[in-house]
């Protein structure tokens, strides 16, 4: 079925919370089915992560015509005790990278490597 994720086995650096958020972060209009298929979701998790997202404030988003734009609070801080301090501008700085650097890296994979 197109459009499903392949299931994912064993642990992850990221959860799909942030996951989402730099789905967002990297396209203010993306829809639901276009974040879940990058992010490997379904779209039923994508729409409650937004709504868990948008219920504590780091989240917010205006309806255009059938287009949903999302705002980000870039100044909210992270929830974990680990991260205090931490905001969510800091996390997508890490985790969104612009549109070269994507380009460039998805070239470096597409060559073979030398070997020795």
């Amino acid at each position: 079925m197109d459009g499903v994720p392949e299931p994912h086995t064993g642990w992850t650096f990221l959860t799909n919370h942030a996951r989402v958020l730099a789905a967002i972060a990297d396209n203010h209009n993306a829809r639901i089915r276009d974040i879940a298929v990058h992010c490997r979701l379904t779209e039923r998790a994508v729409q409650k992560i937004i709504s868990d997202l948008e219920r504590d404030g780091y989240l917010s988003h205006t309806r255009e015509g059938r287009t949903n734009t999302y705002r980000i609070d870039p100044s909210k801080v992270l929830r974990h005790p680990a991260e205090a301090g931490l905001t969510v501008a800091s996390l997508l700085s890490w985790l969104v990278r612009d549109e070269a650097d994507r380009q460039t890296a998805t070239h470096d994979r597409s060559r073979p490597h030398a070997t020795a």
